[in-house]
């Protein structure tokens, strides 16, 4: 793993900056580029789905999910 590497986006109209490893930003850009959206709408979603935990956990809990979702669809 790398180290984390912070980005700034902006969500909802506000300025945020959010800090991932790039194998995280790298799979969030493969699953937004899968689903056909920008990588800043799959981060607007999830920031809205996220509930109490921090950003960037919730973005790492999500390409998780996505992949582990992918191996059970495998087999």
């Amino acid at each position: 793993m790398t180290p984390e590497r912070k980005r700034s986006l902006s969500i909802a109209g506000h300025r945020t900056s959010v800090s991932l490893e790039d194998e995280f930003w790298d799979a969030l850009k493969a699953i937004a580029a899968g689903e056909g959206r920008s990588l800043a709408a799959l981060i607007a979603a999830i920031d809205t789905a996220r509930g109490d935990i921090n950003l960037s956990a919730a973005l790492r809990l999500h390409a998780l999910a996505h992949y582990r979702k992918l191996a059970e669809e495998r087999g």
